[in-house]
């Protein structure tokens, strides 16, 4: 999640169109992945890979429908948002089963750079998925649904994103990551809060401050004056 994409080639075309929720539904379902999800994510973000190994065929099964349904210009946004979610986050777990087992995800050699992905007819990394496409769609609530398999990341929802239901879980997805104090502790007056938010601090502070953002979503009630601090990133493995 911290690495640094330089431009790519070929990045699709996010231009949307205006195909209704039952047209792409008949295009590409997440269930195969909603059901992996349920099965092997717990309600805390855990994630239990050696369940996901027993399960390898499925997995692919959803690599390979979302390999042959890459979003095209007839899909209306949220549709395209919820595919590059689910996209990225399966193709994270992927890349783990790979190479399991594992202390970290930084244990293998370029995990964001590397073009593992194949898509339609392009291969990509995830870190083209995440800052060529994903960050393009100017919604940094993006942050909060992607997962890298770390333990500060924020957690592996164990829901599919879905086009119809997206706006409501990116908003719990954000909710949950500043309500869990071990990502975020947050009070009045003091911050200790997540790198991400000092990484992509561009990305959060488009309508105001870090503080203006964050406080859309905590319970909290924050000095705009609070002061802000950083936690140290744990990379150890989600599980």
């Amino acid at each position: 999640m911290i690495s640094c994409a330089k431009s790519t080639k070929e990045i699709p075309d996010l231009a949307y169109g205006n195909n209704t929720e039952a047209t792409v539904q008949t295009i590409i379902n997440h269930a195969k992945w909603n059901a992996l999800l349920q099965k092997h994510v717990s309600n805390k973000g855990s994630v239990d890979y050696k369940g996901f190994q027993k399960d390898a065929v499925e997995l692919e099964s959803y690599l390979d429908q979302l390999g042959k349904n890459v979003p095209t210009k007839s899909w209306p946004k949220n549709a395209v948002f919820a595919y590059w979610i689910n996209a990225y986050n399966a193709f994270t777990v992927k890349l783990i089963l790979d190479n399991y087992p594992l202390i970290s995800i930084k244990d293998i050699n370029n995990p964001w750079s590397k073009k593992f992905i194949t898509l339609g007819a392009k291969k990509y990394s995830l870190e083209e998925i995440e800052h060529e496409i994903l960050r393009k769609m100017n919604e940094p609530r993006i942050h909060f649904a992607i997962n890298c398999a770390s333990f500060s990341c924020p957690n592996l929802s164990n829901e599919a994103y879905k086009s119809a239901t997206l706006d409501k879980q990116l908003t719990d997805a954000a909710r949950n990551f500043m309500a869990d104090n071990t990502k975020n502790t947050i009070t009045k007056d003091k911050l200790a809060i997540s790198k991400i938010f000092d990484w992509f601090s561009g990305d959060f502070k488009k309508k105001g401050s870090i503080i203006d953002f964050i406080s859309q979503y905590s319970t909290v009630k924050i000095h705009p004056k609070a002061k802000i601090s950083f936690k140290e990133y744990n990379w150890t493995l989600n599980e």
